[in-house]
């Protein structure tokens, strides 16, 4: 995973996230839904962004502390404006040394580490118990329509795998989405403006995206679509 790619293309694009992350949102919604309770003492978000989660979060939990983390250090505006006392750290999710909470959450976010698998594990260890780890992250069917056409995707887990690497898991859900376009461009300026393109760094020529268009076209009978595949976990401790 390209950590330096993947912050410069989020970094570029801070402003115009929420208003196109959409799905984003309302994962972020039944997440704060997940909370088994309504205080945490201490509270942990991984990969905040700009603040969707956070801003639920604060205005639905009661906490002592909370403490939120991003790889882009421009985030700290944006969370400082949801609430000046929430702690903001610029770091990688991997490399962060966690402590005991009792509450730690994550939108969108694990999909982007190295090793998924080490990751989980270690945050479930920091866990207060009791305590939760609630996150989302996406399934097998997360954007199918760009791996059809370009080949290239995150690697996803389907749902038995997750409960199978995480015999933790409480609960896991998931869902699908399917967004509409107007044309292929305006699909890639969807994933331009909320940072998803972050895994291929080769600029394309316009004969690339003559041929993108016309094999979406293809895919697509009626308007391009893209499909979201969020999955929700939930593990208590």
């Amino acid at each position: 995973m390209n950590k330096e790619l993947i912050k410069s293309r989020f970094k570029k694009h801070l402003a115009s996230y929420e208003k196109n992350a959409v799905v984003q949102k309302i994962m972020a919604e039944k997440l704060v839904n997940l909370c088994s309770g309504k205080y945490y003492k201490r509270i942990l978000e991984l990969g905040c962004g700009t603040g969707t989660l956070t801003k639920l979060a604060n205005s639905l939990l009661e906490f002592d502390s909370y403490v939120a983390i991003d790889i882009v250090d421009e985030c700290e505006s944006f969370l400082k404006a949801i609430n000046p006392k929430i702690s903001f750290k610029s770091c990688d999710i991997e490399s962060f040394e966690l402590n005991e909470y009792d509450l730690i959450i994550s939108n969108a976010a694990l999909q982007w580490v190295d090793n998924f698998d080490n990751t989980v594990n270690k945050i479930i260890s920091a866990i207060n118990s009791p305590g939760e780890f609630i996150f989302s992250t996406f399934g097998k069917e997360n954007l199918r329509e760009i791996y059809n056409i370009v080949g290239i995707g995150l690697n996803y887990c389907s749902e038995t795998e997750l409960k199978e690497k995480f015999p933790a898991i409480s609960e896991c859900l998931q869902e699908i989405y399917v967004m509409s376009f107007d044309s292929p461009k305006e699909v890639l300026e969807h994933l331009r403006y909320t940072g998803v393109n972050a895994i291929e760094n080769r600029p394309w020529t316009k004969a690339d995206l003559t041929a993108f268009e016309n094999a979406y076209n293809a895919l697509c009978i009626a308007k391009p679509t893209l499909t979201y595949n969020p999955v929700y976990i939930k593990i208590v401790k």
